[in-house]
């Protein structure tokens, strides 16, 4: 494929307004047909979630790994199957709707990018794309095209979540001067390079899994099929895996849009993998659910979050292994763990009861669902629902660009550690001329 021109093309800017609420791609008395791409562990939970909507019809299979399409395809026996996404797209462009995309992370804007040219809606994996400017494209690419579009973020769609944005608008604990969050999760490696190559697995095509990225010797245990989160040329990081959700809830119920400032504590770089802790300050301009700015600070990797008094819990309580803390005014505060769990809002050091009702008065969020099967194809639904025009997406491309950028920005700034970083959301670019190499990927032919 040869390289694109949609990074340069990007539209500074392209961060507001929200999509129409149509799809091109399906018609309301017929089956949505989807094509997905990638069969990794979250490609078959993507697959079985949406495919559980009864007006879904799953025409097409796509993976580099043989051994992952035969077993995704013996449950859809009458799907077509691919190795490369291109020939997928080319063969069958008059033959599907939608196109969920399920690659790790530097495929997920190659592919979605060529089906949205196609003029197909797209369910895209969490953090939309490896770069800034390929967000951006995205949404820019969505706005024009009228497409329908969702990020893989489903607890976005859960009771918990859903219910402490409506708490935070309400005013719960005022307005807001700061977030913390955390994740122990570690996605990232401080270790040498690999060095050589390893056989490549028979069933795995390496050349179409690298796709546009540099080309790089295989070697065992390192990329596929499991360890490039934790890798520069593939993945994002702890940020990019556990920090978009984890981020989701509190961005989205403080409507914040791009950061002032950026910094990463980290190692230095190695100039192969994500740092494996890391500790990143963001400030935000004020919105009507904040005080003048808003600091933000994101712990990740073992010990995380670093103890401080704004974080001690009453009664002496563990802090829940992921989430967020809202800091407000007058003592207030509100938790939210990280996951199936209701928020928990404390004031002046005691735990105080939600009064859910004050906040819901119409029960519009309906009853709490300790089940996460039964809450999960909610997020997929919608988007279906969406592609037959009966619902709108709450996590489209508008959304999750500016949330992604928000993410990568953190990544970025990894690579300078202890440097604030100052970016220029209008221009996007960063005041620091050296950080700007960062924002794009030089894309390989393959």
């Amino acid at each position: 494929m040869k390289r694109r021109n949609f990074i340069k093309t990007t539209t500074a800017g392209a961060l507001a307004g929200m999509l129409p609420f149509y799809s091109k791609g399906a018609n309301p008395a017929k089956k949505l047909r989807i094509a997905q791409v990638g069969l990794g562990m979250m490609g078959v939970a993507d697959l079985n979630a949406i495919s559980s909507h009864p007006a879904v019809e799953v025409v097409a299979l796509c993976d580099v790994d043989s051994d992952r399409l035969k077993e995704a395809h013996m449950n859809f026996k009458s799907a077509k199957t691919f190795v490369d996404y291109r020939e997928l797209l080319n063969s069958m462009e008059d033959e599907i709707d939608a196109v969920v995309v399920s690659t790790a992370d530097h495929a997920h804007a190659p592919v979605s990018l060529m089906a949205m040219e196609m003029d197909k809606n797209v369910y895209c994996q969490k953090p939309l794309t490896k770069y800034v400017a390929e967000s951006r494209k995205m949404d820019a690419v969505a706005k024009e095209k009228n497409l329908i579009t969702q990020m893989g973020i489903q607890v976005h769609s859960f009771y918990d979540y859903k219910l402490a944005t409506q708490l935070i608008r309400g005013g719960i604990v005022g307005k807001v001067s700061k977030v913390i969050a955390w994740s122990p999760k570690v996605w990232g490696y401080d270790g040498e390079e690999p060095q050589g190559s390893d056989p490549v697995p028979s069933n795995l095509d390496w050349n179409l899994w690298q796709g546009t990225a540099q080309e790089r010797p295989y070697k065992e245990g390192f990329y596929h099929p499991s360890n490039w989160r934790k890798c520069l040329d593939y993945g994002c990081g702890t940020l990019g895996d556990m920090g978009v959700h984890i981020f989701d809830t509190p961005y989205n119920a403080l409507e914040l849009g791009v950061p002032l400032t950026v910094k990463n504590k980290c190692r230095k770089p190695n100039g192969f993998g994500h740092a494996e802790k890391n500790e990143v300050t963001y400030v935000f301009p004020g919105t009507p659910y904040t005080a003048d700015t808003l600091e933000w600070v994101w712990y990740d990797g073992e010990g995380a979050p670093k103890m401080q008094r704004k974080l001690k819990l009453p009664n002496g309580d563990d802090l829940p292994a992921q989430g967020a803390m809202f800091i407000g005014e007058d003592g207030r505060r509100l938790l939210l763990p990280h996951f199936m769990e209701l928020p928990r809002l404390i004031v002046k050091g005691e735990y105080q009861d939600l009064e859910i009702e004050k906040y819901d008065p119409n029960k519009s969020l309906g009853e709490p669902v300790r089940d996460y099967a039964g809450e999960s194809p909610k997020h997929y639904h919608e988007f279906v629902d969406a592609c037959l025009g009966k619902a709108e997406c709450s996590a489209s491309f508008d959304y999750a660009a500016k949330l992604t950028e928000v993410i990568l920005l953190g990544v970025i700034a990894a690579q300078f550690p202890n440097k604030k970083l100052h970016w220029d959301g209008k221009n996007a670019k960063f005041k620091e001329e050296e950080a700007n190499q960062f924002l794009s990927g030089n894309y390989r032919d393959f």
